[in-house]
């Protein structure tokens, strides 16, 4: 059976070797990136890299300086993805405010479901700069959720509560599961912990 993800790589490998195209905006290195972090965290290599899309070390650092910058814009590409799959969700018409609400704060985009983003919490110690830049894509872009919960107090499916307390908690939450490894010690799956989180939230913020 052939991976699909692996196959793409070598066609643009070859590709590239030919000099048929270029790989001006490093979306292919992005992605081959994100699928070698699935298979081996944040151990990957330069080199893996390589090997995923069948092209030479010297063809990446075209695109990026060394493995930090392509973390750093690695970082930005999957967010900017989550906020893409969280912009189709607000703007679908079949969705109340609720269910909606319900799928922005665990809106991970389907090519992402099975990257084991619980090996997050070692880039703290291990790479500074791009934890704090994780960081700080955790702490913007919360306007569209807020403007959600506040029409959903409008609309009385949501209780009266102070969105910005709502805010911090749920930051708070995926802020811990990236400085601690407190889901590898316990078994729990990431996804499986942001469901967690929206159904102890809605417990208390739902009005049934």
């Amino acid at each position: 059976i052939s991976n699909s993800k692996t196959d793409n790589g070598r066609i643009l490998g070859i590709l590239v070797n030919a000099g048929l195209i270029t790989i001006k905006d490093g979306v292919e290195v992005l992605n081959a990136t994100i699928n070698v972090f699935h298979k081996k965290g944040l151990k990957f290599t330069m080199d893996d890299i390589a090997s995923e899309l069948a092209i030479s070390k010297k063809t990446i650092y075209t695109v990026f300086r060394d493995k930090q910058s392509l973390f750093l814009q690695m970082v930005d590409y999957c967010f900017d993805k989550i906020k893409e799959s969280e912009l189709e969700i607000l703007n679908n018409p079949d969705l109340s405010t609720i269910d909606k609400l319900r799928q922005v704060l665990v809106v991970i985009p389907d090519g992402y479901k099975d990257i084991d983003f619980r090996q997050l919490y070692s880039l703290r110690e291990r790479y500074p700069k791009i934890y704090k830049k994780v960081e700080e894509r955790l702490e913007t872009g919360w306007e569209p959720t807020l403007e959600l919960i506040n029409k959903g107090i409008e609309e009385g499916c949501i209780k009266p509560v102070n969105v910005q307390v709502l805010k911090t908690m749920v930051q708070a939450t995926l802020e811990q599961f990236i400085q601690r490894d407190v889901l590898i010690k316990n078994q729990i799956d990431y996804m499986e912990a942001l469901d967690e989180i929206v159904k102890i939230i809605f417990e208390g913020i739902e009005v049934k």
